[in-house]
């Protein structure tokens, strides 16, 4: 009896450790603390995607605009049953566009064992998160981090175009609307902006153009009229601004102050202007830029993200929203692909193996981490953007 007694005992115990320490915490390649983060009420296991960029601050839009859109893509996964035997999670932490919070949110998404990063969302703090995560060869994904260093390593991956792209394709389509001398103002101690600057102006050049100006200043400034006078007194047919919409809405405002009016041209940061200047683009009609995503596309998947966000945000959703929503379905792409297995390499490798047929547009990634698909050209008419008709 005594012996009987303790076997059933003892099944009983091992049964409730099981229960207690089972299989939801472990993946494939990953330990039964921590890769993937505990069981869903469906019994699948969870891939935990660690979000970080800018909540707070200046650069908000952008950050809450990711969190958004990665959002759907994770509530449409789960809501289709998940991907390989896993349901998905978003946990994102705002670093305030500043690179040493960047990293500490990393570190603190790390601790929560989280499988993948989506982020950071703007170039100096995706790079300065790409330092560390190499060394933990941990899946990144930047939605929006558009300065070539940061797909430097091997781990790293973005859905959007890098600066030089975007300055070599802006040249081009101004160079063929027949403008052959342009201005410029840049943020010179902004890395996405000095970077299209300088692509912009070699590329601007050597196809036969004159950049009749080129203005630069810091983050934090306010005031543009020494610029913007200095563009007036040129002979610039068109000013390029690659630079943030919040500084685009402040030199749009003063460009007037100064009597200055050419046709404006930007780039990917642009969106989120329309909001920062209160609907009211009376003054930037007719302004065009470079964009992967509009909201007023035709496109059946694009309006039906479109859709399902303005219902849960209130707000349709701008490019930033749309490659958050993009970088978390490459994620369940590379998962699909290694058949459920998240170890790092597994996922890493993956990425070079998929089609993501996002709002984005269509892509695959090459070793080097850049995406292959094509770019749209948005412009804002009636507080509206609208892609432009080919």
């Amino acid at each position: 009896m005594k012996k009987l007694i303790a076997t059933l005992t003892a099944v009983v115990l091992a049964t409730a450790c099981l229960t207690g320490c089972g299989g939801a915490g472990s993946s494939a390649g990953g330990s039964s603390e921590g890769g993937a983060g505990g069981s869903s009420a469906s019994g699948d296991q969870v891939f935990k995607i660690g979000g970080i960029g800018p909540l707070t601050g200046d650069a908000s839009s952008y950050g809450i605009s990711v969190k958004n859109g990665a959002q759907i893509a994770v509530d449409e996964l789960n809501e289709a049953g998940g991907t390989a035997g896993y349901q998905f999670e978003l946990l994102f932490e705002d670093d305030e566009l500043d690179e040493e919070k960047s990293v500490n949110a990393y570190n603190k998404l790390m601790d929560s064992n989280v499988n993948a990063i989506l982020g950071s969302v703007t170039s100096g703090c995706s790079i300065a998160v790409s330092e560390v995560s190499k060394d933990d060869g941990i899946l990144q994904i930047t939605p929006s981090g558009s300065a070539q260093a940061c797909t430097q390593y091997d781990n790293a991956f973005r859905i959007c175009f890098t600066d030089p792209m975007q300055g070599e394709l802006m040249a081009k389509y101004i160079i063929d609307k027949g403008i052959n001398k342009t201005a410029i103002i840049y943020n010179v101690s902004d890395e996405y902006s000095k970077g299209i600057a300088d692509a912009f102006t070699a590329a601007y050049t050597a196809a036969g153009g004159t950049v009749s100006a080129s203005e630069s200043y810091n983050t934090g400034d306010i005031d543009f009229k020494t610029q913007l006078t200095t563009i007036k007194n040129s002979d610039a047919e068109a000013l390029f601004l690659p630079i943030y919409y919040s500084d685009v809405a402040s030199i749009s405002e003063q460009a007037s102050g100064v009597g200055l009016a050419l046709p404006y041209f930007g780039c990917d940061g642009w969106d989120g202007v329309i909001k920062q200047l209160n609907g009211d683009t009376s003054k930037i009609d007719g302004a065009v830029f470079l964009t992967p995503f509009v909201a007023t596309s035709e496109d059946e998947k694009v309006k039906s993200f479109v859709d399902k966000y303005t219902e849960k945000f209130g707000a349709a959703p701008d490019q930033f929203a749309a490659d958050g929503y993009d970088g978390v379905y490459a994620m369940a792409k590379a998962l699909e692909q290694t058949n459920g297995d998240t170890s790092n390499e597994a996922l890493v490798a993956a990425m070079t193996q998929i089609t993501v047929d996002g709002v984005t547009g269509s892509m695959t990634f090459d070793a080097s981490g850049e995406p292959n698909k094509d770019a749209l050209v948005a412009i804002i008419k009636d507080g509206e953007y609208t892609p432009e008709q080919k």
